[in-house]
């Protein structure tokens, strides 16, 4: 058990280090944690003891795999039925581009530039064409723009788009089978209840200091993430539903959502994104670089070309459009997830792998950085007084700290309970 505590705290270490270090560079924490993950792995790949790290830990994994179940629930959760439905022809046509694009264009640049195989190419499609809902909502947590409407809109085109990353892997490698119609008929029926059960419980047991709610609300996305993985499909998927479907009973009642952000941003997101950096393989990379560039290249590639003239539509100022289309072009949660699909069933090799884990990730870095040193829309967030300058997770405000932007705190509705209350 000790060593267990003792590993921790090592993760925990870089996860501080990485705040410091975000806090002192002005860029989105979740890619700094990104890139430290990458240093550490190669530090330790080249001292011989990458396996002490403890990346393969099954509970470090846990850890990181409910980080990523956490933050995608959360980001559902942000999503205001009243702006999907205004929104609801951008958010599906800028998705469906958003995965048709990429996954076209990289399966081309895998089976005629690469020289891969058929079945290798379409799966590197596959795993390109994501868009990252744990960086995107990272980043929106950050800069504020998860309160409005333009940041709204970026998620749910990221949802549609890991719908279509989501249908496209299991009809091409993993045909339905009767788990899948278990899966889709409790998942549906859970849905159904669940704004239902959960203002019954918030009538019945808000203010207590059991948290009766959290507690509630972690079984449902457990026992629906246990579901998922169960029939084949990811664990994130149903988060990401009973985010959404929450989304209006979280607006109303948000002092629990808010400890559950405290809880995954300060502790288990941290671990999820510096365990992804870690996963790089910076030598097999760099023995690779014009393979690995290429795969990068025509992801971010076909995604802004495929999507820029279509965000014209209904965005038009240019940095808008600009962000719109970089943030899109993110990717690392299915992209990760999709490739280690392929390795583990033999579609592609150790040596693809790494180049499409590598490609992901710096799909999930490389676009943001552009996206807020360029190209950030200062225009659309809320003016703050100057002298707002800092303000608390824990407190429930996220505050941005990208060169050029004004700092404000994203202000969290609540009833007016104490921190020491469950709200």
């Amino acid at each position: 058990m000790e060593h267990l505590f003792f590993l921790t705290s090592i993760w925990l270490a870089l996860a501080l280090i990485s705040a410091v270090l975000a806090y002192y560079l002005k860029v989105s924490i979740a890619l700094v944690e990104i890139c430290v993950g990458m240093v550490m792995g190669a530090i330790a790949t080249a001292g011989g003891w990458f396996e002490a790290l403890g990346t393969g830990n099954e509970t470090l994994r846990f850890l990181a795999s409910s980080g990523a179940v956490l933050l995608t629930f959360l980001a559902g959760a942000e999503l205001e039925h009243e702006t999907l439905k205004k929104k609801v022809t951008e958010v599906s046509i800028v998705g469906f581009i958003g995965f048709l694009a990429p996954f076209v264009g990289c399966s081309l640049v895998a089976r005629f530039l690469l020289g891969w195989d058929v079945q290798a190419s379409l799966l590197a499609g596959i795993a390109l064409s994501t868009t990252s809902m744990a960086v995107v909502y990272a980043v929106m947590l950050e800069t504020g723009f998860n309160s409005t409407e333009f940041g709204k809109g970026i998620l749910g085109a990221c949802f549609i788009n890991d719908i279509g990353t989501v249908v496209a892997l299991s009809l091409i490698f993993a045909p339905f089978s009767y788990k899948t119609f278990v899966f889709l008929g409790i998942t549906i029926l859970v849905l159904f209840l669940l704004p239902v059960t959960s203002r019954f419980i918030t009538h019945h047991y808000s203010g207590k200091t059991a948290a009766i709610r959290t507690k509630w609300m972690l079984f449902v996305l457990f026992a629906l993430s246990a579901l998922a993985l169960w029939s084949g499909s990811e664990a994130v998927l149903p988060a990401y539903l009973a985010g959404i479907v929450l989304a209006e009973f979280a607006r109303v009642n948000h002092t629990w959502l808010r400890r559950l952000r405290t809880l995954t941003v300060g502790f288990l997101t941290p671990l999820y994104f510096l365990r992804a950096g870690t996963l790089v393989s910076l030598p097999a990379l760099l023995g690779g670089f014009l393979l690995f560039f290429g795969l990068f290249l025509g992801k971010v590639a076909s995604k802004i070309f495929g999507l820029y003239p279509v965000i014209a539509r209904f965005r038009r100022d240019g940095k808008e459009r600009w962000y719109y289309s970089l943030m899109m072009s993110t990717g690392l949660t299915f992209g990760t997830i999709a490739a280690l699909y392929g390795l583990t069933h033999r579609i592609v090799t150790q040596a693809q792998y790494s180049l499409l884990v590598g490609a992901v990730i710096a799909s999930a870095v490389i676009p943001t950085l552009i996206a807020n040193a360029a190209f950030l829309p200062v225009h659309l967030l809320p003016a703050q007084p100057s002298s707002a300058r800092t303000a608390s997770h824990e407190a429930g405000a996220h505050v941005t700290s990208v060169p050029g932007m004004r700092t404000h705190p994203v202000k969290h509705k609540g009833n007016g309970k104490g921190l020491d209350e469950e709200g």
